[in-house]
């Protein structure tokens, strides 16, 4: 059965109209012919929401008693009995009262929603949980009733309320909302138009929230990387500079401008720590941000512009705000620099300002090369090829006697710039190219040793020389990145497979989810952090490596948000943008194993709260019936004995006497059967270890039951136990005290003992019944009696102590069938180190 979908009405304050919204929509639903139906609808004596409920069919509430008062609540069987297509239920944050099936309003609809029918419901933006405290901060009124946020959160729908300030006090005065004595009260308390605007602020803000988190959750559902400017968010592009400061305090300005602006403020630095920028000035740059409400964030690229705008389409952003460039005119001969590549590769839906500042045309260090990644070594050699060989080349062909031409010679120095760009990429080849070209220029065309060139085919075999040379370094250079790109996504592949896998399989941990991240990013350390509102120091849930120095997502060299009241944040180095991707599917896949831990935690917890509810619950019926039977015997035994009207003959003295030692007995074998169990079920079972004999134990389990009743067969050269001799006799004591009871009468209980291996196997068969193979492991559970046993006898705890003991001791207990009818426990436990049974001597005809 599909479930249910809701629909929520928020609002600022009471009084709005959220209740008229809703009943006008199931006006408008029920007028197209859907079957709708109110569950629940408080009018509050409001007139015109009164008039808003005829036409409409109301399910009858469901009175109960509190304190000598009736009130009257959502009858949820009713409702699902009738079954409508569309529920009406007012008040989401409600607190139901007392003996209701639930606490709380929001979960009565959550069964609604989970029998598959919609629901439509209203509630007040102070009644979400993480406001609470905000709201009492304006109002000063602590709101009692409240509602997780994630239950709004998850409708399907949530449209606002929404009524000035001034429009909803009018109302109040016009006792549209209250009656005329109470609103003099609540205009000058509650209904203050200060409260009132900032409750306002919250609801839309609130709302706003959660339509962009929709906005976000479409656009990666459906890939979509146009930049939708539904909302102005402005990335700073930070250098580490002092100009940063002014950059951040335009962007600001610009953000002002537009109403629910962010500012974003992105410093990029490169993977090998070259023209970094200087880590006093972006904490200064960090702070001043966050103090004007923005956020910082820190992340890596080689090539800057484009991790720039990679970036800011990643968080939707509508504008960049860069600073001019600190180049002086001279530097710009190695490209037009930062600002204006971004501008140009902005593209049409993200605007570019590019703000002026005190640095601009100071300079700047010399250009750092777009890396490669061939390596360290092999761009040192490919330098040393390249400025170091031509001059080694020029000696050796100036030494050579016979001239080997200047087109031999342009193929030399070719294959020198060839191997130069192999080697270390594009930089060392271009300085090959050049120097080779001077040099050629110098020794090997005519007129030598002058820069001027008489043969004008001399000079097209120079330029040609160059430009093979240098198309041969941009070839190799872009190879190089295509390779280190093909090698990232493949590693992406796998990291994005391992998380659907463990996602499929549920069987990673959170400790082991973390550890995955900092092995996958090189990290030193791994926290996930989490708060309960934004007011709430973080607390760490879950971590990996030394994480001391993280209180919080913002001391981390790497945070990435995961929801409201979540991050996952890493120290150890500054990962590059492209990896934020990655990173952002483990942080969401951390959260749901969090989920998952805490939901298992949940089950477990209620699992054992229903076990010892099942069992506090079997304790009473045997105190009730069980204890009381044997105690009601004894004392009337003793009212008799005492009973001065009646002369009791010896043998009826004794006979009485007799009942009461049999019921004593009766009170102690189950009192001590509850209070082992008790033991076991608290784990303060400890037994105490020692080696012994079998057949020094066994008989004195046998001592609570008829001498004929039972057969004992164990043999004397059985090897020594290591067991607890008491909680073996208690154990073996209960199992030989539950054959005998259901053995016929004239048929022994059989004791037998053998030895397999390293254990020594007891084996108690009884000709009873029997107990069917499905039941053979629900007849250990505590309370438990098989078949149509006498209530009298015992509270089925037998057999429950028995296997705790024996499993407390290194032991197993189970059950099987004994042939020819009946049923066999076989009790298992461990020999003493170096006591095992000694194999027989057998005929060689026997082993072989």
């Amino acid at each position: 059965m599909a479930r249910g979908k809701l629909r929520i009405y928020v609002g600022a304050a009471p009084g709005v109209g959220k209740t008229y919204a809703m009943l006008s929509e199931a006006h408008r639903r029920v007028e197209r012919g859907t079957d709708c139906a109110v569950a629940f609808v408080e009018h509050h004596d409001r007139p015109r929401t009164e008039v808003m409920l005829h036409g409409l069919e109301q399910v009858p509430r469901k009175e109960l008693a509190y304190r000598d008062t009736v009130f009257t609540e959502m009858d949820i069987d009713a409702v699902l009995a009738r079954r409508p297509a569309v529920a009406l239920v007012d008040e989401l944050a409600h607190t139901n009262v007392p003996g209701s099936r639930n606490e709380k309003r929001w979960q009565d609809i959550e069964e609604l929603l989970e029998a598959g029918i919609h629901v439509i419901s209203t509630v007040n933006i102070q009644h979400l949980e993480s406001l609470s405290d905000i709201v009492e901060s304006i109002t000063g009124i602590r709101q009692k009733e409240t509602v997780p946020d994630e239950v709004v959160r998850r409708a399907d729908q949530i449209e606002l309320v929404d009524m000035s300030p001034t429009a909803l006090r009018r109302r109040m005065a016009h006792g549209n909302i209250y009656k005329s004595h109470k609103v003099d009260a609540a205009l000058s308390n509650y209904f203050r138009p200060g409260n009132l605007t900032a409750l306002r602020e919250l609801a839309l803000l609130w709302v706003a929230d959660r339509v962009d988190e929709y906005l976000q959750e479409y656009r990666s559902e459906h890939r979509v990387s146009k930049i939708w400017g539904s909302r102005e968010r402005i990335v700073v592009g930070l250098t580490g500079g002092s100009e940063g400061r002014t950059l951040i305090r335009r962007a600001a300005r610009l953000a002002e401008k537009g109403a629910g602006g962010e500012v974003l403020a992105v410093y990029i630095a490169r993977s090998d720590g070259l023209a970094a920028g200087s880590p006093k000035e972006l904490a200064v740059q960090r702070t001043l941000i966050e103090d004007l409400g923005g956020t910082f964030h820190h992340v890596m690229g080689e090539d800057i512009p484009s991790a720039l705008l990679e970036f800011a389409r990643g968080v939707n952003a509508t504008q960049i705000v860069v600073g001019s460039s600190r180049r002086k005119a001279w530097q710009y001969i190695f490209g037009p620099g930062v600002g204006a590549t971004v501008a140009r590769d902005s593209g049409p839906d993200l605007d570019v300002h590019i703000v002026t500042h005190e640095e601009v045309a100071k300079g700047r260090g010399l250009p750092v090369a777009r890396g490669a990644r061939l390596g360290r070594s092999r761009i040192i050699w490919g330098w040393l090829v390249g400025s170091a060989g031509p001059a080694l080349l020029t000696l050796l062909l100036l030494y050579v006697e016979a001239s080997l031409g200047l087109a031999n010679d342009m193929l030399l120095f070719l294959m020198l710039t060839v191997a130069a760009a192999l080697l270390g990429g594009f930089l060392p080849a271009l300085a090959s190219a050049l120097v080779g070209s001077l040099l050629l220029n110098w020794f090997f065309t005519p007129p030598v040793h002058r820069l001027t060139i008489a043969d004008p085919k001399n000079i097209l075999a120079l330029v040609i020389f160059v430009m093979v040379a240098i198309s041969v370094a941009s070839v190799v250079d872009l190879a190089a990145r295509r390779t280190h790109q093909a090698a990232r996504l493949r590693a992406e592949s796998e990291i994005l497979s391992f998380l659907a896998g463990s996602v499929l399989r549920g069987e990673t941990t959170l400790d082991a989810l973390l550890e995955r991240v900092r092995e996958t990013f090189a990290m030193e350390a791994v926290a996930l952090l989490e708060r309960e509102s934004e007011t709430a120091p973080w607390t760490c849930s879950g971590s990996v490596g030394d994480v001391s120095p993280l209180s919080r997502p913002e001391d981390a060299d790497v945070d990435m948000p995961v929801g409201d009241h979540m991050a996952l944040a890493l120290t150890g180095r500054v990962l590059p943008a492209e990896d934020r991707r990655v990173l952002a599917a483990f942080a969401a896949q951390a959260a749901v194993v969090l989920d998952r831990q805490r939901l298992q935690s949940q089950a477990e917890q209620a699992r054992k709260l229903a076990e010892g509810n099942r069992i506090r619950t079997a304790l009473l019926a045997a105190v009730s019936h069980d204890l009381r039977t044997p105690l009601a015997g004894i004392k009337a035994s003793v009212t008799s004995l005492r009973s001065d009207d009646i002369e009791w003959s010896d043998e009826d003295q004794a006979e009485l006497l007799a009942g009461i030692e049999e019921g004593a007995d009766r009170l102690d074998h189950l009192v001590g059967n509850l209070l082992d169990m008790s033991r076991l079920q608290t784990g303060t079972v400890t037994p105490l270890i020692r080696e012994i004999d079998l057949d020094e134990v066994v008989p004195m389990a046998l001592g609570g039951v008829p001498e004929d009743s039972v057969i004992l067969d164990i043999p004397e050269e059985l090897p020594m136990v290591a067991v607890d001799p008491g909680l073996l006799e208690r154990s073996v004591a209960n199992l030989v005290e539950n054959a005998v009871k259901y053995s016929p009468e004239g048929e022994p209980v059989l004791v037998s003992a053998s030895a397999l291996g390293d254990r020594v196997e007891l084996r108690v068969a009884d000709r009873g019944p029997g107990v069917p193979d499905d039941a053979k492991d629900r007849i250990f559970e505590p309370f438990q009696r098989y078949g149509d046993a006498p209530r009298g006898a015992g509270v089925g705890l037998g057999l429950a102590v028995a296997r705790g003991f024996a499993e407390a001791i290194g032991g197993t207990l189970t059950a099987e069938d004994t042939p020819g009818g009946g049923m066999t426990m076989v009790l298992t436990v461990p020999t003493a180190a170096g006591h095992q049974l000694a194999k027989p001597d057998l005929p060689a005809a026997v082993t072989s």
